[in-house]
């Protein structure tokens, strides 16, 4: 099984102007240098992380869903974030994973962030999504989600083998709790034996609140062997050597002895 290159995009964002972000990240896509496989962009990468979604949302029809079927197709890779959709009369924070040829799937973020009132204005998803990408088993998650070790949970079948090689969190994340983000980062990974990649987004949004990044790509054994600094802005793309995640996994058999357990969503 291949290597996996992904390019990681820690950005600021234009607060509720989805044209602004678009046009922002189109150029920051046309200047990624190489072949990446997979292209990751934070939560809400076209709002930030607002409250009013009745003023931002966007049908699965709309202009930021056809921007990435154009940006994946015309790169030849999957490009990933979350977007606020309406559907239904209801509002949900949705990744949304794009390969080249448009046949798209969907998370909607599972654990909403009650602190912040996030509950009162979206509904939550109610299904895991694994997805496969160049021999590789990825499970897309948003933010908040990195809390519930339950939900991220990683399985072993005989037949079918590891649930999930890497996990993927995209996410709005303040910099008053960045030493949490990074820690549940370096925990899921290892818990998991698992890839983990956490995209956040920096700056500061209009109701002043300050993200400070610290973007990371964590492997199974819970090393960050990314190289973007915190609190600006910054790009990279990193090789996931598959090799090294097989290697470890058949050497150190933790995952021989997990619990077996049910979740009832």
């Amino acid at each position: 099984m291949q290597h996996l290159k992904v390019h990681l995009f820690q950005s600021d964002l234009f607060w509720e102007n989805t044209d602004q972000n678009l046009d922002m990240f189109s150029q920051k896509i046309r200047n990624i240098e190489g072949q990446p496989d997979l292209v990751v962009l934070p939560e809400m990468f076209t709002t930030g992380f607002t409250q009013v979604p009745h003023d931002v949302a966007e049908p699965m029809e709309g202009k930021t869903m056809q921007w990435m079927q154009l940006m994946a197709s015309a790169g030849n890779f999957v490009l990933t974030g979350s977007i606020i959709i309406k559907e239904k009369e209801k509002y949900y924070n949705r990744l949304i994973w794009m390969p080249p040829d448009g046949k798209y799937a969907c998370y909607d973020k599972r654990h909403l962030f009650t602190f912040a009132g996030e509950n009162k204005y979206y509904s939550p998803g109610q299904s895991k999504l694994i997805v496969e990408w160049k021999s590789w088993k990825i499970m897309p998650v948003i933010c908040y989600d990195l809390r519930f070790p339950v939900w991220n949970r990683n399985t072993y079948d005989q037949e079918r083998g590891f649930a999930y090689d890497c996990m993927l969190n995209v996410a709005n994340w303040p910099g008053a709790r960045s030493h949490v983000w990074r820690i549940l980062l370096m925990a899921r990974a290892l818990e998991n034996q698992a890839y983990v990649i956490g995209v956040n987004r920096v700056g500061e949004d209009n109701n002043s609140i300050y993200y400070s990044g610290d973007s990371a790509v964590i492997s199974p054994k819970g090393d960050n062997i990314s190289n973007i600094p915190p609190d600006k802005e910054a790009s990279e793309t990193i090789v996931m050597p598959r090799c090294e995640l097989d290697a470890f996994r058949d050497k150190f058999r933790v995952w021989a002895d997990w619990d077996s357990f049910g979740l009832d969503v």
